[in-house]
């Protein structure tokens, strides 16, 4: 982990097109300001793990639901029996 010390008003550059500058500092709390795309999602990191959890919920959900269908089509008719 790089650690990087900055004060009120001073910026970091993460590649071509990422800044984070500090806005404000308030006994242990530290304000963040972040410039990036809009292409990249930037999120606190328990709301990241919360949407990480979340998708793979889903697609866990979805993949079961398959399954299932799959089941179903052994009780559909056949072409030739239509």
């Amino acid at each position: 982990m790089l650690v990087l010390t900055r004060q009120k008003n001073e910026t970091i550059v993460i590649g071509d097109n990422i800044e984070i500058t500090v806005v404000g500092v308030r006994g242990d709390k530290v304000r963040l300001g972040i410039q990036a795309p809009s292409t990249v999602s930037v999120h606190r990191k328990e709301v990241y793990l919360a949407i990480k959890q979340a998708n793979i919920e889903a697609a866990r959900a979805a993949s079961e639901a398959i399954d299932q269908l799959g089941s179903v089509g052994a009780f559909l008719p056949k072409k030739e029996d239509r």
